[in-house]
């Protein structure tokens, strides 16, 4: 072969990775605008007999490029695995309704019998559910059996046409003999609230087959919980439950109790950050005692249980012989709950499976009962907002971080012939050390091509995110983590345009140091945040006229630092040395 066909078969290869029946241009950050910027993706389309799977995440594609691709795939009649995540950052939001539509018309014109769709961190609004709402509908989705749909920002009326076209699928599909067997469902991070959540439950009801259910932040509380868990009954075969950082309340952790008593295949359950409370905790202890024998990973991080609760729950697990992790991190139950805790699961042989407490909130504060009752009057009067956004541009969800023990419940299953590593967006997601480390050497690479220099607020989100998984005591996980901190800041903070104190003032608002004008959520602060703050500031690329701003707010009694008092006093030393020396 003449070299400069070696050299020609080469850049192809580099460009395109091409596994059995795949063809991906995942994460190459190509800007796809017009006719002519995807001509050698059409080609490389149509020449791919057999095209099975079809990988776009990554990159950006406007209304023509996504017309004239869908032309190549009118064709693909093999085609079942859409992964087409982080497709439309920057566009227009009135691109990505038709855009979806010329797809969905090519997989429907092929006669595709889907089994994978992933459209998760797009953005798009209820607006972009309409754009594959017939897809939803079709034949060509009868035979799928996993729909990403995360971050996204649906919103209750989003939520809404997707429960009627997923309820639509179903029907028509078992009327020609061959029902819809759904098995992954994700949709966190999408504004669903109650009327969205009740709508799905009721689709999920019908459907039956669910294996795998991730709904984290959606704004539940215990009638959307409720509902849920009366759909999750006629589910026999779940193995997944991940409702992390909803509002259950004692309400919707007994209603959830009653449905787990009806499931036998359960291996994971996420209820972390849920505010679950003592009742539903024990609720759910006393089903976990004779049922749930599968259960792997049990979360109640965060859920306001006190130290009688906690023991309640750890006594029902005695006899769970598969059990690898319990989370039971961020409740309040004390020094000597804690103690009391780790001595339990110590005597009962499973001291290896209880997570960290560092985390914990100390003695209960008095409880107030009436917070369900709140929530049936809040439920009566909000003005629930239907995932319409004023902006035109496109841009990605804001991700809150979650702070857990390290899971990987988080880790979603994929077709057996194409396992999939961890990439960036499902760190941000969902972030752990493990999926930091997974991302291999160059995550700082990776991590940098995520990084918008004109959004101060998704960088701040960004810094917390990575500091979030910080382990000072596992040198390999600190050093990623730092040189991961490092990448971020150093391309934002040389970028001309970039507004490095709102940058501060952003980062200010989220640890709760500074009343937000906008009313934006504070994220709960874990000892990490503030190692990799005092890191970042002693770099060379940190602007020294912020330091000053630091130190100001950091010499203030704040409530939400008072759970990292070491690392608190740390940064505070160093901004103060820092502050001298300028």
């Amino acid at each position: 072969m003449a070299s400069d066909d070696v050299t020609q078969l080469a850049d192809s290869l580099a460009k395109t990775q091409v596994n059995e029946g795949e063809l991906s241009y995942k994460g190459q950050g190509l800007k796809l605008d017009n006719v002519e910027s995807v001509n050698e993706m059409v080609e490389d389309i149509k020449e791919f007999d057999g095209l099975r799977a079809l990988r776009l995440e990554g990159n950006t594609v406007g209304l023509d490029a996504a017309r004239t691709i869908a032309e190549a795939l009118k064709t693909k009649r093999d085609l079942q695995c859409c992964y087409w995540s982080d497709m439309f950052t920057g566009r227009l939001r009135a691109e990505i309704p038709p855009a979806l539509e010329s797809l969905s018309d090519a997989i429907i014109t092929a006669g595709a019998r889907l089994k994978v769709l992933d459209l998760s961190h797009n953005a798009f609004g209820p607006d972009g559910v309409k754009g594959i709402e017939t897809l939803l509908k079709s034949a060509a989705c009868h035979s799928l059996q996993e729909l990403h749909l995360n971050n996204c920002g649906m919103g209750i009326g989003g939520g809404k046409i997707l429960a009627a076209a997923l309820t639509v699928c179903y029907k028509e599909s078992r009327h020609l003999g061959s029902p819809l067997e759904l098995k992954v469902f994700i949709a966190g991070r999408n504004r669903l609230e109650n009327d969205g959540a009740t709508a799905l439950a009721q689709a999920f009801k019908l459907i039956g087959s669910l294996e795998e259910v991730h709904m984290p932040q959606n704004g539940i509380n215990h009638l959307g919980v409720t509902a849920l868990a009366t759909a999750m009954e006629h589910n026999p075969q779940l193995r997944v439950l991940n409702l992390n950082d909803n509002t259950f309340t004692k309400k919707g952790g007994i209603a959830m109790a009653q449905a787990l008593q009806h499931l036998r295949n359960v291996q994971e359950i996420n209820f972390g950050d849920c505010l679950v409370r003592s009742e539903g905790a024990i609720a759910i202890a006393d089903t976990l005692r004779d049922g749930l024998p599968l259960l792997k990973k049990l979360n109640l991080s965060f859920c306001e249980l006190t130290e009688e609760a906690a023991l309640t729950v750890a006594t029902s697990v005695q006899r769970k012989d598969h059990l690898e992790k319990l989370y039971l991190n961020g409740n309040c139950l004390g020094d000597e709950g804690c103690e009391n805790l780790r001595k339990l699961m110590d005597d009962i042989k499973m001291g290896h499976v209880l997570g960290s407490l560092s985390d914990d909130e100390g003695d209960p504060e008095e409880d107030d009962d009436d917070d369900d009752n709140e929530e049936d009057h809040d439920d009566g009067e909000e003005n629930h907002d239907d995932g319409e956004e004023d902006d035109e541009d496109v841009e990605e969800e804001e991700e809150e971080e979650e702070e857990k023990e390290p899971n990987d419940s988080n880790q979603f299953s994929t077709p057996p012939s194409a396992p999939r590593p961890p990439d960036v967006s499902s760190f941000l997601t969902f972030p752990s050390p493990d999926k930091l480390l997974r991302l291999g050497e160059k995550r700082c690479f990776l991590i940098q091509q995520e990084v918008d220099g004109t959004d101060v607020n998704g960088t701040a989100e960004m810094f917390l995110q990575i500091s979030s998984v910080y382990k000072e005591d596992n040198t390999e996980v600190k050093s990623a983590v730092l040189e991961s901190i490092d990448a971020v800041m150093s391309k934002v903070l040389s970028t001309p345009s970039f507004q490095s104190l709102s940058f501060v003032s952003s980062l200010l608002v989220m640890l709760g140091l500074l009343k937000s004008e906008d009313k934006q959520k504070a994220v709960r602060v874990v000892p990490g945040h503030l190692q990799c703050l005092e890191h970042a500031v002693k770099q060379s690329y940190f602007p020294k006229e912020h330091v000053m701003v630091l130190n100001a707010f950091m010499a203030r009694q704040n409530k939400s630092l008072e759970s990292c008092n070491g690392a608190r006093d740390r940064l505070k030393s160093t901004l103060q040395k820092l502050a001298t020396e300028s």
